[in-house]
C-alpha cells in the first residue's frame, strides 16, 4: 500500500466534504474525498432519502461523480464521519470501490478526528468479480 500521497490533506478534503450532508434523519453526516490516479481529488457526501433504502453513501456518490467526469482510476479514498465515530465503508461501498480500485488506500474516521489506513483488500478479501 504505497504512501504516495498526503494523508492528512485528503482527510481534510473528506471532513470539508462532510459539511455539506443531507443527513436529517440520522444526523450521521459523511463526506469522502476520492485520490484519482491523475493527482485530482473528488468530494462528496451522503444523501439520505425519507425512503431510506435509496439513501446515497458517500462513498458511492464519489465514484459516481468522477465516472460522470471520466475518471476511472483510483489512488486512495478519505472516509470522514461524525469526529467521535468509526467509520469504515459500508459493505455495499467496499465492493463499489473495489468495481474500480481493488487495492485502494483507504482512510477513514477512527474518532477524536484521527483516522485509520488500510488497504481495500484488507477490508474486503473476496471481492466479487464476475468470472
Amino acid at each position: 500500500m504505497p504512501n504516495t500521497f498526503d494523508e492528512g490533506a485528503l482527510m481534510a478534503a473528506a471532513r470539508a466534504a462532510r459539511e455539506h450532508s443531507y443527513s436529517p434523519y440520522s444526523a450521521f453526516a459523511v463526506g469522502a474525498a476520492l485520490l484519482c490516479e491523475d493527482g485530482s481529488i473528488v468530494t462528496s457526501c451522503n444523501v439520505e432519502n425519507a425512503s431510506y433504502r435509496l439513501t446515497n453513501c458517500a462513498e458511492a456518490v464519489a465514484v459516481a461523480s468522477a465516472v460522470s467526469q471520466g475518471k476511472r482510476r483510483f489512488s486512495a479514498i478519505a472516509i470522514a464521519g461524525p469526529p467521535e465515530s468509526v467509520t469504515p465503508p459500508c459493505g455495499a461501498c467496499r465492493q463499489v470501490l473495489a468495481e474500480f480500485a481493488p487495492s485502494l488506500t483507504v482512510l477513514y474516521s477512527n474518532g477524536k478526528e484521527s483516522h485509520a489506513t488500510v488497504s481495500l483488500e484488507t477490508l474486503l478479501p473476496a471481492q466479487f468479480e464476475l468470472p
